[in-house]
């Protein structure tokens, strides 16, 4: 089944009541704000709301470890979502929290899978409060497809492919770190924030603006992206795959593994 990556809010207003679109409020945020506050504060009609934690693991590097087969598909079954469902996942932060789940799905074999663009800015209205009465759903999680992912180990011996640092450049260049051990970035990557895939509307930029950044960053034949924690960086995947690049991959654990382990840290800008 062809779908996605996006979906635009037009599509979604279209679609939304169809029996095999399941739609999954996303938001997520790292400090201050709360997303289930926010989604019973107000979302789109049907969606279900699904908590970050509930598709982290308990093993592995970084903070937000990718879960195991079993948990991943028991959280998409108590959402809703059976192996024929159209997939729309939505944040309010230029799809740097919704890519996450899109990546988990397509991790776990669910190519049905999409993000609606613009987040639930683009929707608009009507916003609703209720919560749905959804029934489980059949969904089977293949094995997670691991040519998606590297740990510490395979970054550190990373030759040939930009390795790409996805979030903001002061703690890229090590001027700040709010939370994770250390401050800097991991020798030799490149800094390429997220943020600036977006227009100010919110939405993704265009294929031909998304080619543009990436081949400047020499990953027209692939890179691999980490972040803090291996969420906002899922991002870069989501941007490579509506630029139509491939090869895109991301460091599970990201900084949060990395600058827990007796490995090397660069500070500063980019040479």
């Amino acid at each position: 089944m062809s779908f996605g990556p996006l979906v635009s809010a037009d599509w979604l207003h279209a679609h939304v009541g169809d029996p095999d679109v399941r739609v999954i409020d996303f938001r997520w945020y790292l400090k201050g704000r709360n997303g289930r506050d926010e989604y019973s504060n107000g979302h789109i009609p049907g969606a279900v709301f699904v908590e970050l934690d509930a598709v982290t693991g308990s093993g592995g590097g970084g903070r937000h470890p990718l879960p195991a087969r079993e948990q991943f598909e028991g959280a998409m079954r108590a959402a809703g979502v059976s192996d024929h469902s159209r997939v729309v996942v939505y944040d309010d932060a230029g799809a740097s929290v919704a890519a996450r789940l899109w990546f988990l799905l397509r991790y776990f074999g669910h190519q049905a899978a999409a993000v609606l663009d613009g987040g639930i800015g683009a929707w608009g209205a009507p916003l609703v409060t209720d919560v749905p009465d959804v029934a489980p759903g059949d969904f089977r999680a293949s094995e997670p497809d691991a040519t998606l992912v590297l740990d510490f180990k395979a970054v550190s011996e990373l030759r040939g492919v930009p390795l790409i640092d996805a979030r903001a450049g002061e703690r890229y260049r090590g001027e700040t770190e709010p939370i994770d051990p250390k401050a800097g970035h991991v020798p030799g990557a490149l800094s390429a924030p997220f943020s600036e895939n977006v227009q100010q509307d919110g939405k993704l930029k265009s294929r031909e603006d998304l080619r543009r950044r990436y081949a400047e960053l020499g990953a027209d034949e692939g890179a691999v992206f980490y972040c803090g924690s291996g969420v906002n960086a899922s991002q870069h995947l989501l941007a490579m795959a509506v630029a139509g690049l491939p090869n895109a991959r991301l460091y599970a654990g990201s900084w949060s593994d990395w600058s827990n382990r007796d490995l090397p840290v660069a500070t500063g800008p980019e040479p």
